[in-house]
């Protein structure tokens, strides 16, 4: 093997081209996310602790010298280094689910001075879901890494008055969680906060709130391609959902989480296949989003007719409609959704495009999606089989581009 690079992630990634493994092969070996191999990569992701360094060296058969020649030979528990960059994945945010949300509290520690006030905990809690919406993990994890500790034990020493409100506080919390867990390839870790915030919706008396949370639990469980599940979540809500709306003065609220499960539902179905099925649930949520007249975000689901729209072209990528992707693409303006949808969207134009083998039109929309949410476009599965796909149609003469592009996105 020619001399390794000098950067740990560079390293990494000769390591295992040398050894004949893709990222999924080491993400599978080394029981991590295919996007936090990527982070590796490229020096986004840190590696620090020995045992991990251990664990990589394991799974691509080399040494933990080989991996990074600096790395102490005893047992020492971090690597001295220079100062690491700053992460986009949330493996804070992971560490901080893990075990009791507030075990202090069972032993009568109450919250500290610095506790929030309630009026500064909706605040936050809103902030969370701006970080969300924009696709910025970072922060993101940073935010709820703090705020999640925090609102488990204010919500159990607050005054009675101010509980259900915590209550309700908490289940936003872990949804935004849980959304982005999913959108950033950890299933496992979504589908614990999704039903920590159906606890606590259910704690707070608020039967929309375990909905939205249902909604989050649904997407875990399409993330892991166990869709009967996913499905069993969405038409629970369906079935108690649909006979409200009947009555013409349903609230908003409702409409918009119906129309969101059945937007669900549709992905469901498409994914499998089920063509009718499919149209059943995108003309039934477009006959809701009808209703609303308007785009909203009850529960930051943004629903309304722009995203029933979007769905529209998603799924009809997902069934290997292609040209009605694009053609129904072409006429949607989707600049009064959040940068998160918004990238989403250019994503599936840009898988539209590759089905169709328009290397340039889908490399120049995953560019503008990752302008509007570089987070997401870099560490999503979908962004980089779409690159692959590419690089693979372009055979020897791979546009400068979309080269740089794999590179931003650690793609092999």
């Amino acid at each position: 093997m020619s001399a390794l690079p000098s950067t740990t992630g560079q390293r990494i990634k000769e390591l295992r081209r040398a050894a004949g493994m893709s990222q999924a092969d080491l993400a599978t070996a080394m029981g991590r996310s295919e996007s936090w191999v990527s982070q590796v990569e490229r020096g986004v992701q840190p590696v620090e602790r020995l045992a991990i360094l251990q664990a990589l060296a394991d799974a691509l058969g080399t040494s933990v010298r080989d991996v990074r020649p600096d790395a102490p030979p005893s047992s020492a528990d971090q690597v001295d280094e220079a100062p690491a960059p700053e992460s986009n994945d949330l493996d804070g945010l992971r560490v901080a689910l893990t075990g009791h949300p507030a075990l202090g509290s069972l032993f009568d520690r109450g919250p500290s001075s610095l506790t929030p006030s309630l009026a500064e905990f909706r605040q936050l809690v809103d902030q969370a879901w701006e970080y969300v919406h924009a696709s910025s993990f970072a922060a993101l994890s940073d935010h709820l890494v703090k705020l999640l500790p925090d609102i488990e034990v204010a919500v159990r020493h607050a005054p009675a008055a101010d509980r259900v409100e915590l209550h309700s506080l908490r289940a936003r919390s872990y949804q935004a969680a849980a959304a982005s867990f999913t959108r950033q390839d950890q299933a496992d870790a979504a589908w614990v906060a999704a039903d920590r915030a159906l606890q606590a919706a259910e704690m707070a008396g608020q039967p929309l709130e375990v909905v939205a949370s249902l909604f989050r639990m649904a997407h875990a469980f399409m993330r892991q391609q166990h869709m009967d599940q996913a499905e069993q979540a969405a038409r629970s809500a369906v079935e108690v959902l649909s006979p409200r709306v009947d009555d013409p003065a349903c609230p908003a609220e409702e409409l918009s989480l119906l129309g969101a499960m059945n937007l669900v539902l549709a992905v469901i179905n498409a994914r499998e296949g089920n063509r009718s099925e499919t149209h059943v649930r995108l003309n039934r949520a477009r006959e809701l989003a009808a209703r609303l007249g308007e785009d909203r975000n009850d529960f930051d689901t943004e629903f309304g007719p722009t995203n029933v729209k979007l769905h529209s072209v998603s799924t009809a990528v997902e069934l290997g409609d292609a040209g009605l992707a694009l053609e129904t693409a072409a006429e949607i303006d989707a600049g009064v959704l959040s940068s998160e949808r918004q990238s989403r969207f250019l994503l599936d134009v840009a898988r539209a495009h590759a089905q169709r083998r328009h290397v340039g039109e889908a490399t120049a929309a995953l560019l503008e999606a990752e302008t509007l949410a570089p987070e997401q476009i870099r560490d999503h599965h979908s962004a980089r089989e779409v690159i692959r796909d590419l690089i693979q149609l372009s055979g020897r003469r791979v546009p400068e581009p979309l080269r740089d592009l794999a590179d931003r996105c650690g793609v092999s």
